[in-house]
């Protein structure tokens, strides 16, 4: 953990004052009030929903507050949009990075903040340099010249940092910095953080991680429904203290699976093989098989082929080869709804391109695989009054923070559209659920709640097939865990007995000594490395 500040400093690097804002229906910010000191990293916890993507939107000038203030270095400043905050110091590394894949490192950092070197042409030599220098400076050498598509999730985000850097932040805003990092990844991460606060640099930290906030922050302010609730010291708490003042409740953090009691292999997966959107083969022969009555954890590295896996199996996607049966149906060729109707709900890892219409009101959303049939239409009308039945029934189930059912669900928090997605797809007698990353970028008393649920759906005889990056949770929901390596199944584990070390191991080594290279997909091989 990094040092406490020196108290002897005249004036925070950053005052929020009684910052209120207010949308029809609901108080997102009712007074908060928030001081990140010089040389801090400051936590900022809360559940999905909770008002802290609304405070940090007025910080970088995305929204603006309807009462409050905001000191910079103990002076008041109005903030009218995100190139004056930027040009004030402030910098926000969002949880979806904006970076464009196809271009360099050096060309993403640069935009909109190109180095002339005269009023027609770029200095890109000047910027390489400014680059290779701040990239050493903080503990990463970084090739300028790499496509950052060719980078992994971890590098990825260095270079958002850097990006931050490269326009002289002060204050850094991270919005779940980790969320789709390794540990290993993290650990790297944390030690840039560390290296940032001790030149100076204030770090304002948003995660639902407890053990990681406790690891790396100097001070925790809790925000619940709208209002500061509490503010801590790491050395002071706990994971449980945090979690309980986050929710309101005690919350039970690690998952009670129970006892399972497996049946007939309901999900048979053949000698699959499926590629990506560039026809590239990244599941090579996969066979496994889940049964009813248990879950069934996969476990890998983002960009292993788990996505296209899943895809296949719940007809997004046509395998190239294989066969996937449920039961006595093959369904190997089944399109997304002959899947739904054959028994098959889906809780995709990318919300927004498979699990919802954004432009939709909550209520439409809620009925999107059903819509067309009883109880929601009858004879092709629609029944306005049963599907604003089940919206409110699945708000007040699933604890969906909305002003009211008719919103659109691209206005929702991301941890809202999540519960939204899950309240959907585990409304129905179910024969599998496949859970692609269910609770990525959710507060821990809806993770909990989805958890509780998922084991409820085992116990009644649904086949759960889990694939997370969180290893945690496939460890504790897990009845049996498959290990994905480069589109292979490399082992198959019992869940109760399987150590997280072994796992982990098998994860970054496909069960050789070293790593055989860097994951297909998304997490390609470590950019090249330059000196001075």
């Amino acid at each position: 953990m990094t040092s406490s500040p020196s108290p002897t400093i005249s004036a925070p690097a950053l005052e929020m004052r009684g910052i209120t804002k207010r949308y029809p229906g609901v108080i997102a910010n009712d007074r908060i009030d928030l001081t990140v000191r010089p040389g801090e990293i400051h936590a900022l916890l809360g559940e999905n929903g909770a008002g802290k993507s609304t405070l940090m939107n007025i910080l970088y000038g995305l929204t603006r507050p309807d009462e409050g203030e905001i000191l910079l270095d103990g002076e008041p400043i109005t903030i009218k949009g995100p190139s004056d905050a930027i040009a004030r110091g402030i910098s926000m590394v969002h949880q979806h990075f904006m970076l464009v894949p196809v271009l360099n490192v050096a060309d993403n950092i640069l935009l909109g903040a190109e180095t002339m070197a005269n009023r027609v042409f770029l200095d890109r030599d000047e910027a390489r340099r400014r680059i290779r220098e701040l990239g050493q400076r903080f503990g990463f050498d970084i090739d300028p010249d790499e496509t950052v598509g060719r980078l992994s999730v971890g590098w990825q985000q260095r270079v958002e940092i850097l990006k931050a850097l490269y326009r002289e932040a002060r204050i850094l805003v991270l919005d779940e910095p980790t969320a789709v990092l390794t540990p290993q990844e993290t650990k790297e991460i944390f030690a840039v953080l560390r290296r940032l606060a001790a030149e100076g640099h204030s770090i304002i930290f948003i995660s639902h991680k407890l053990s990681e906030v406790l690891e790396i922050a100097d001070r925790i302010t809790v925000i619940r429904r709208g209002r500061v609730v509490g503010e801590r010291l790491p050395a002071d708490t706990n994971e449980e203290d945090l979690a309980e003042l986050m929710v309101g409740r005690e919350v039970q953090l690690v998952a009670d699976r129970g006892e399972s009691h497996p049946a007939d292999v309901l999900l048979s997966v053949e000698s699959l093989a499926v590629g990506d959107d560039r026809g590239r083969e990244v599941v090579h022969g996969i066979s496994f098989e889940v049964r009813a009555g248990e879950i069934f954890g996969i476990a890998g590295v983002a960009g292993n082929g788990q996505d296209e896996l899943v895809e296949a199996i719940t007809g997004l996607r046509r395998p190239a080869a294989g066969r996937v049966r449920l039961g006595a149906d093959d369904v190997t060729m089944a399109d997304p709804r002959q899947a739904h109707e054959h028994g098959i709900s889906f809780v995709p890892a990318d919300r927004h391109r498979f699990g919802m219409v954004t432009s939709f009101s909550l209520a439409d959303n809620l009925v999107l695989t059903d819509y067309y049939a009883p109880p929601y239409a009858r004879r092709g009308v629609r029944d306005d009054a049963a599907i604003a039945a089940r919206a409110e029934e699945a708000i007040r189930e699933f604890d969906i923070r909305t002003p009211s059912a008719t919103v659109t669900a691209g206005t929702l928090s991301g941890g809202n559209q999540q519960k939204m997605v899950v309240a959907r797809e585990f409304d129905r007698d179910l024969r599998l659920l496949v859970l692609d990353q269910p609770t990525r970028g959710l507060d821990v008393g809806s993770v909990e709640f989805i958890h509780r649920q998922t084991v409820r759906k085992r116990d009644a005889g649904t086949a759960v097939l889990l694939v997370s990056a969180e290893l945690d949770e496939v460890l504790e929901l897990s009845d049996r865990i498959g290990v994905m390596y480069r589109g292979k199944m490399v082992a198959i584990l019992d869940g109760p007995t399987a150590s997280r070390e072994h796992v982990g191991l098998l994860m970054a080594t496909g069960g050789h000594e070293t790593p055989e290279g860097a994951p297909q997909g998304a997490a390609a091989p470590e950019p090249r490395r330059t000196g001075a």
